[in-house]
């Protein structure tokens, strides 16, 4: 599993954000200075308010919404899904394509940014594309 820790000016806000894009809150984990958020089995993000993350660290919280340290990205099982991630938050107060839409043909990718400015990459890859072998899945990436 991964636990994804991320810091988040409004706790609540941040709730109903991810909430809004799929995940569900893990209340065993959560309290009114961090929540679980859980996107799938193997995927958790832990909001922290900045008083919680400051007791992890003494490096400074950058402003994701002008400095970017990472994307996280995600697979979707469809183009489709990662369309209406995207559209969900659109929705919910997020910043839809913060980068480039990545469209391959054999895969798809786009992006949001949640209230705090942090990437998230869904994308969806063709399966038939992948199980070919890495030979046809690079001969397909440079010809697109």
């Amino acid at each position: 599993m991964i636990f994804i820790n991320l810091p988040v000016a409004d706790l609540n806000r941040s709730i109903a954000f991810y909430e809004a894009v799929g995940a569900t809150r893990n209340p065993m984990f959560s309290d009114d200075t961090a929540a679980c958020m859980v996107i799938s089995d193997v995927i958790h993000v832990m909001i922290l308010t900045h008083d919680k993350w400051r007791t992890f660290t003494d490096r400074q919280i950058p402003d994701a919404h002008v400095s970017a340290q990472m994307s996280l990205c995600y697979s979707c099982d469809s183009r489709e899904a990662v369309d209406a991630v995207v559209a969900k938050a659109g929705a919910a107060g997020g910043l839809i394509d913060p980068n480039p839409i990545q469209d391959h043909g054999f895969m798809y990718g786009r992006g949001y940014a949640d209230p705090d400015g942090h990437i998230w990459e869904p994308m969806w890859m063709d399966p038939a594309a992948v199980a070919a072998g890495p030979e046809t899945f690079a001969a397909q990436a440079t010809a697109n």
